[in-house]
């Protein structure tokens, strides 16, 4: 199937750059674009597109919050984030605003188009070493462990919160397992539970979770 995606972003080159990569990629088609956050939230709702590929720095509306009103009108909504830094404390409010994921504006034009899989198949660009290195530099500037955050922790079984420990540290379910010497599926089994008890998206809110909770301690 062909993976449907919408570009957002003010300058005007970037924006047909990169539709021009992703058209030129096989199951990708550019259905759609917009210069800001506002047109991209209509966007979304007239398209209905796989993955919005969201710039951050746009007038009218971020990509922050356009990012949070596009996943508040739809749970399944992916959206792909582009910085030109890769720690970007806006990329990290964007992740928490449901961002699943992020991509620097020099990526290659294979990366652009293997970041839109992922995401279009439900996962999460967590496993790239500056995910991790982002999450961790701002997550440790939270003076304090949200008590929000906290409380939900409880309603974690300890096996559960093993798991979204490992989450938060980069490793995939199939990793997961093989260090718990359990089936895949059964990592599969704990993280939808995760996800649903702590109200939370996908494999990088979780890991922002992780960090903010100080379940795991930044190095």
């Amino acid at each position: 199937m062909t993976i449907r995606v919408l570009v957002v972003d003010d300058q005007v080159m970037v924006r047909e750059g990169f539709s021009v990569l992703l058209n030129a990629m096989p199951g990708i088609e550019v259905v759609g674009e917009a210069v800001n956050g506002r047109e991209a939230v209509a966007q979304v709702a007239a398209l209905r597109p796989d993955v919005v590929l969201m710039d951050i720095r746009m007038p009218e509306m971020n990509g922050i919050d356009a990012t949070r009103e596009i996943v508040a009108a739809d749970g399944d909504a992916k959206v792909l984030v582009l910085t030109t830094f890769d720690l970007d404390e806006y990329v990290y409010q964007a992740l928490r605003a449901g961002a699943s994921g992020f991509l620097l504006k020099d990526a290659s034009a294979r990366q652009l188009a293997d970041g839109v899989r992922v995401v279009a198949a439900g996962e999460a660009l967590l496993a790239p070493s500056v995910t991790k290195r982002l999450i961790t530099e701002f997550a440790q500037r939270v003076e304090s462990p949200r008590a929000a955050a906290l409380s939900r922790v409880g309603d974690l079984t300890e096996r559960e919160t093993e798991v979204l420990v490992l989450i938060a540290q980069g490793l995939s379910n199939a990793e997961i397992a093989a260090h718990l010497v359990v089936a895949e599926s059964t990592i599969k089994t704990h993280v939808s539970r995760i996800l649903v008890k702590l109200g939370l998206r996908d494999r990088t809110q979780a890991a922002v979770f992780a960090y903010e909770a100080r379940l795991v301690t930044p190095r």
